[in-house]
């Protein structure tokens, strides 16, 4: 670990550290279903006090900072780790997208989940065209046995309005579509969703041809913002 890493990791946590709050950390822990230690931290005061710890790393510093945060003590230190590599996200390119993919699989639930797609997509969107193999690497994410690389997989693209790769979308949510875990069902109707509100016209006629083959909850997502189906 560089000088400059193991500062950064320091900041952080003399930043969070004396916000604990065992009150509030008992109440998050509860919402999380009991599953994960918190420091009790909400994320206004936690972001306020570390600042943009992430804004003056390289991305392989970046990705080693948010790797020391992850295992440390106290879901808050993951939460800012992710948001470390969301400020060096635009300093990332293929190498991360493994390094990634693992911080994704420890201690795994969508609170964490969520924000390395996003990251993982920043990815993708920069890098694909420059550099081979970073859009296959979601097409292997999608078949992962980690339910939450997979999710990956299906929401990566979330926010890429009409840049989003049409056919890897639907070919994502097709090869999704049986699966009986909550969390792919509502990934696939979130990203058929959000694309749904740049291009009606593609998802109502995917969901025309291939709906059926989606649980309701997936239908139900996806259609949020679509015009009504008429007979």
């Amino acid at each position: 670990m560089t000088a400059k890493v193991w500062a950064t990791v320091r900041d952080v946590i003399d930043g969070l550290a004396p916000l604990a709050d065992d009150g509030l950390a008992s109440e998050m822990s509860a919402y999380q279903r009991g599953q994960f230690a918190f420091l009790g931290i909400p994320a206004v005061p936690r972001r306020a006090a570390v600042g943009k710890p992430g804004s003056g790393l390289n991305g392989e510093e970046a990705l080693q900072v948010a790797a020391r945060l992850w295992d440390l003590p106290g879901r808050e230190y993951k939460y800012t780790a992710a948001d470390v590599l969301l400020q060096a996200a635009g300093r990332l390119d293929g190498t991360a997208l493994d390094p990634l993919l693992d911080l994704a699989q420890r201690e795994p639930w969508w609170d964490t989940v969520d924000p390395l797609a996003t990251v993982i997509g920043t990815v993708v969107r920069r890098r694909r065209g420059v550099e081979s193999g970073v859009c296959e690497a979601m097409d292997a994410a999608s078949a992962h046995p980690s339910l939450w690389v997979r999710r990956i997989a299906m929401i990566h693209q979330r926010g890429w309005r009409l840049d989003t790769d049409e056919a890897r979308l639907f070919r994502h949510a097709l090869a999704l579509a049986g699966e009986p875990d909550f969390f792919i069902r509502k990934a696939i109707g979130w990203a058929l969703r959000d694309y749904g509100r740049w291009n009606p016209p593609a998802v109502t006629a995917f969901l025309a041809t291939h709906g059926a083959r989606f649980s309701p909850l997936t239908v139900r997502e996806a259609r949020k913002h679509l015009p009504p189906v008429t007979s």
